[in-house]
């Protein structure tokens, strides 16, 4: 048996990136943790939230707005909660894949929501996109 030990992060995508950080800055209120061409890290008490913005001729699952919820598993429970998934026949539409130092699989609900089990928190996948970003040319 495992368990969900709260909300991780939520994803959300943006049509302009500066517009919805100046929302969530100034109206929510949240801190930018990091803050890339592209994306930016926010967070507001525990939760964390990754804002993305994508090409208005990029394809995007989901469209705009909330691209995926994710709770947070542990380490050791993470292959029970992938089976438990596979048990229930979830739809998997990501399978699982270490993502820096954290394992993540993402999957359906009913009603094709996209939720994510992670098992990293905002810390350590700063880390992660740290190391990204060192790497590019």
């Amino acid at each position: 048996m495992f368990q969900t030990h709260g909300l991780n992060h939520i994803t959300i995508f943006v049509k302009d990136l500066e517009r919805s950080l100046r929302f969530y800055t100034k109206i929510l209120r949240m801190a930018v943790v990091r803050k890339g061409p592209d994306y930016a890290y926010l967070e507001s008490g525990a939760t964390w939230f990754c804002s993305s913005q994508k090409p208005s001729d990029q394809e995007v699952s989901g469209q705009m707005g909330v691209n995926h919820i994710a709770l947070t598993v542990t380490p050791e429970d993470f292959e029970k909660a992938v089976q438990h998934l596979r048990d229930n026949d979830v739809p998997i539409v990501r399978e699982p894949v270490l993502r820096g130092v954290g394992l993540t699989v993402n999957f359906l609900d009913p009603d094709g929501l996209e939720w994510e089990f992670h098992t990293s928190n905002l810390l350590e996948r700063m880390t992660v996109i740290e190391e990204m970003e060192r790497a590019k040319p």
